[in-house]
């Protein structure tokens, strides 16, 4: 890894952009190919995203100074630039919040040590065989001294983070089965035991790295050129360019201006009839018992990456055992635990500045707009983020008392909600054609703004079941 630096050094070079960290220098090739012999790595993919055409993410950099500024800044700070940031650079003011909370958890005073974070966060990627983010913290970890011999397995790290596998599991796939005995279990093992503190800085690392496995892949992201499955050593061929820049959307204008239309009219008549509180909880039981039966991706359409399953057990155990066996996921009332009036103050105590970070990522991401609509400008898409937003926490049972869940089934159609519940709640199934898929018309960037808000949204639910249950070990 390149120092602080010369990195910053190099990002004074009037000459630089992102675009230079993807390429290799024709000459320096020709220089190493006849004088050193050495075989030059070429990338495999074209570009970060395997959904997103190169150049518009790319583009991002050059035409939003702020983009490039948080690029440099980065690249000053990390010596490297990953593809998840890249693709975040469609939403600067997000990617600004989002790296400064990664950069507290990852690099700040706290109570977990440096080692322990990165292989928490390996742990909890390799639970959705996110190999992209495990490659990541891999190196990571061994660069602050981690022992390698964890890495050979979960069961040859120490006592303390075997323990945390169970919380793991449970957070990732039904977190609505935390209860206080869990936590009980993890502060009371003598003298493999962890504090509160501890385990809130445990918390936060797992439910961060469970959403950013789904945003990873529902944004196709690829490996960087350096890391493993990023590169190969083969002549590059014409036939491996991407075409998947097509027009994006022939054919589906209809289904843009149903949406506007379905959205305007839910707008214009909110105020005129307002359903009973009974209406209400009834309209939340049958939207949660249908999310239970929608779909996700089948395997043999999904990326293979390198098996992960070391890092964590039982590989079986997961989201879609608990749907076909149609158990029932109990209520979860925002009014009697809520981010904003239990979590937020709970993780500011045991881990001071972290619950403010958490709470302006989760409004940034659930209040960010553009009021646009595909080509339409002016917009008012408060309902459709808030429907979104509602709908994957119904997913976990997650009720609020004042939402309508009758809005949902009006502005997202199924072939989005199988989008979202694969995005999730299994993530390593989302595929290219499923992102296609959906609002067909939306740009790319209004896509990834998608994608955050189901990782904000996946990330705050897991954090309520984790919180609660400690909350009532407290008391």
């Amino acid at each position: 890894m390149r120092n602080a630096t010369a990195a910053t050094e190099t990002m004074e070079n009037n000459s630089f952009t992102v675009t230079d960290l993807y390429k290799i220098c024709a000459h320096c090739e020709r220089l190493s190919k006849k004088d050193l012999g050495v075989r030059i790595p070429r990338p495999l993919g074209n570009g970060p995203s395997r959904f997103i055409p190169e150049k518009e993410i790319l583009q991002v950099s050059k035409v939003d100074p702020r983009a490039q500024s948080i690029f440099e800044d980065s690249f000053a700070a990390l010596g490297r630039l990953d593809n998840i940031s890249l693709v975040m650079g469609f939403h600067p003011q997000y990617l600004e919040s989002f790296l400064r909370t990664q950069h507290y958890l990852l690099q700040m005073d706290g109570p977990l040590s440096l080692h322990y974070r990165h292989y928490i966060g390996i742990m909890a990627a390799a639970r959705h065989q996110c190999s992209y983010l495990v490659n990541l913290h891999v190196n990571d970890f061994l660069q602050v001294g981690g022992d390698p011999k964890w890495l050979n397995g979960l069961d040859g790290a120490p006592q303390k983070l075997q323990a945390l596998g169970e919380l793991n599991k449970i957070l990732a796939h039904r977190p609505w089965l935390l209860t206080k005995a869990h936590i009980e279990h993890l502060l009371k093992a003598e003298e493999h035991s962890w504090s509160l503190a501890e385990l809130i800085h445990a918390v936060v690392l797992l439910t961060h790295y469970h959403s950013l496995a789904s945003f990873t892949f529902g944004c196709g992201i690829t490996p960087e050129i350096h890391s493993d499955g990023g590169h190969t050593f083969r002549p590059l061929s014409l036939s491996q360019y991407c075409v998947c820049d097509i027009a994006n959307g022939n054919g589906h204008g209809n289904d843009l201006e149903e949406r506007r239309m379905k959205l305007r009219q839910l707008q214009e008549c909110r105020d005129e009839e307002e359903a009973s509180q009974e209406e209400m909880a009834t309209r939340f039981e049958r939207e949660k018992t249908e999310s239970m039966l929608v779909a996700t991706a089948e395997d043999e359409e999904c990326v293979q990456s390198r098996d992960v399953s070391r890092h964590f057990e039982d590989p079986s155990y997961g989201y879609k055992d608990f749907s076909r066996r149609g158990e029932h996921v109990p209520t979860f009332r925002v009014q009697d635990y809520s981010w904003e009036d239990h979590g937020y103050s709970l993780v500011n105590r045991l881990y001071p500045d972290v619950g403010q970070l958490l709470d302006e990522k989760f409004q940034m991401a659930y209040n960010l707009t553009y009021n646009t609509m595909a080509m339409h400008k002016d917009v008012d898409t408060t309902m459709l983020r808030r429907a979104i937003w509602n709908y994957i926490h119904c997913m976990f049972g997650i009720r609020y008392d004042d939402y309508d869940y009758g809005e949902i089934n009006q502005l997202l159609d199924r072939s989005f909600k199988v989008y979202i519940k694969t995005m999730v709640c299994s993530p390593e199934k989302t595929t290219k054609r499923m992102y296609e898929s959906f609002w067909r018309q939306f740009q790319h960037s209004e896509k990834v703004h998608v994608n955050l808000l189901l990782m904000e949204a996946r990330m705050q639910a897991e954090l309520l079941y984790a919180l609660r249950a400690i909350t009532c070990y407290m008391t």
